[in-house]
């Protein structure tokens, strides 16, 4: 990853030629060395998301490949020194833009930073930097148990540079805490618009000894929806419930070749001891019969299971098969448990009506659904429909106005310089 790549930092930015100040490139480069590039191909992968409709308007001036909270600490006080934005980047798994760079500046790739710090067997907890995978964290793990897994359960605090350069510690390690504001999802549900994270503490929990996976087929979007919300109210422990609509499943025949009824379907997990959840499993079939449910099955086989939940794992992937030269538009819309039936209908109609192919998946049980928008970026009138498509699940009706203000509030606060992913989370519309 060298400083100098090719001659391609200048970006085009609504006609204009822009660059960030060499000093500022020259002072990240004093003390991240070979950890920084300008080459283009570099930018433009990290500045553009996969899998996604938000188009890149820009990338990236510089790519930073920090290896301590120390280094950020100095890229994030030079940034805001210049007044040059920055994009955190994780994972890179966002389909919705949050790792895009609309005005150019830093985009910060903490991939490096993969030191498991800490781990606390008795207490079940463990430290970790960012750019720590779900894989590491287990094989780490299972140093200490051998044939026994565990399963990441929440974070429960984390360290953050602000983009003053002041690091945060959101919370200690205690399970319980009513002191002060509850700043870990703040930070953490802020999209790298607050700060950088630089450490997490992952509380762990024991997977049980025995789950189930069930599937069960309805006629129409609503019974099944209404079998997940009498399932939660029923008391029953069920672990997941996730519901896929008929076009969904048709798109994972279509792109693996199974010969699953193209109906809405739910898929659910049950866990326990082996009895426990057989019980479970029996009483929810009860539920599903009742509200029309049909073609009930349900395993208990290790590889059986895998195999099934791989329909749900793969749907997104399956509906880029169905339309390979497409684009998806992805909203996440949450209601409560008691309206996800009246909901998801509705929403239903309205992209049944639309003459685009969409998509419907729910994890139900939370009152959370997506809906996946095929268009071709090509057709103008696709996206434009789209685009209304979209508005009907849009952040301000969920949250409204005020809340959005006071984000806002406290976005100028924490980052009056607006460095910190600019453009991103809050409507450009709303105002203090």
């Amino acid at each position: 990853m060298p400083v100098g790549g090719k001659e391609s930092t200048e970006l085009v930015v609504r006609g204009e030629r822009k660059r960030v100040p060499n000093e500022f490139i020259d002072e990240l480069a004093s003390f991240l060395g070979e950890n920084l590039t300008v080459d283009y191909e570099e930018r433009h992968y990290h500045g553009t998301p996969q899998n996604s409709f938000h188009k890149a308007v820009n990338v990236p001036d510089v790519v930073v490949f920090p290896r301590s909270q120390d280094e950020v600490q100095k890229i994030v006080m030079a940034c805001n020194k210049y007044k040059v934005p920055i994009v955190p980047y994780g994972g890179a798994t966002s389909i919705e833009g949050h790792t895009l760079a609309p005005h150019g500046g830093v985009c910060i790739d903490m991939s490096l930073m993969k030191k498991i710090k800490s781990l606390h067997v008795e207490d079940m907890d463990v430290i970790v930097e960012p750019g720590v995978g779900w894989i590491e964290l287990n094989e780490a793990w299972g140093h200490y148990w051998r044939n026994v897994c565990y399963s990441l359960f929440w974070f429960t605090s984390c360290e953050a540079v602000l983009p003053n350069g002041d690091v945060v510690k959101t919370g200690s390690r205690a399970r319980k805490s009513a002191a002060g504001y509850d700043l870990a999802r703040l930070i953490i549900g802020s999209e790298g618009t607050l700060g950088v994270i630089t450490e997490v503490t992952v509380r762990l929990q024991k997977l049980p000894s025995h789950s189930v996976v069930a599937m069960c087929n309805f006629q129409t979007i609503k019974d099944a929806a209404d079998v997940a919300i009498a399932t939660m109210l029923s008391g029953i422990q069920v672990s997941r419930v996730e519901l896929l609509d008929e076009v969904q499943i048709r798109a994972i025949n279509m792109a693996n070749g199974k010969n699953l009824p193209e109906v809405p379907t739910l898929m659910f997990e049950f866990i326990g001891t082996e009895a426990y959840a057989l019980e479970q499993t029996l009483l929810v079939q009860k539920i599903a019969t009742e509200h029309h449910g049909s073609d009930f099955v349900f395993v208990e086989e290790p590889d059986a299971k895998e195999e099934l939940w791989k329909i749900r794992k793969e749907a997104l992937w399956a509906g880029f098969a169905m339309k390979p030269d497409h684009e998806a538009m992805i909203t996440d819309v949450c209601v409560p448990l008691s309206r996800l039936a009246e909901c998801i209908s509705v929403s239903k109609e309205k992209l049944d009506a639309s003459p685009l192919t969409c998509l419907v998946i729910a994890h139900a049980g939370d009152g959370n659904f997506h809906t996946i928008i095929l268009f071709d970026p090509s057709q103008e009138d696709q996206r434009r429909e789209a685009e209304r498509l979209n508005h009907f699940m849009y952040l301000e009706k969920e949250l409204g106005i005020e809340s959005l203000r006071t984000m806002k509030r406290i976005k100028a606060a924490l980052d009056p310089n607006n460095i910190m992913n600019p453009g991103k989370l809050i409507p450009p519309h709303v105002c203090i």
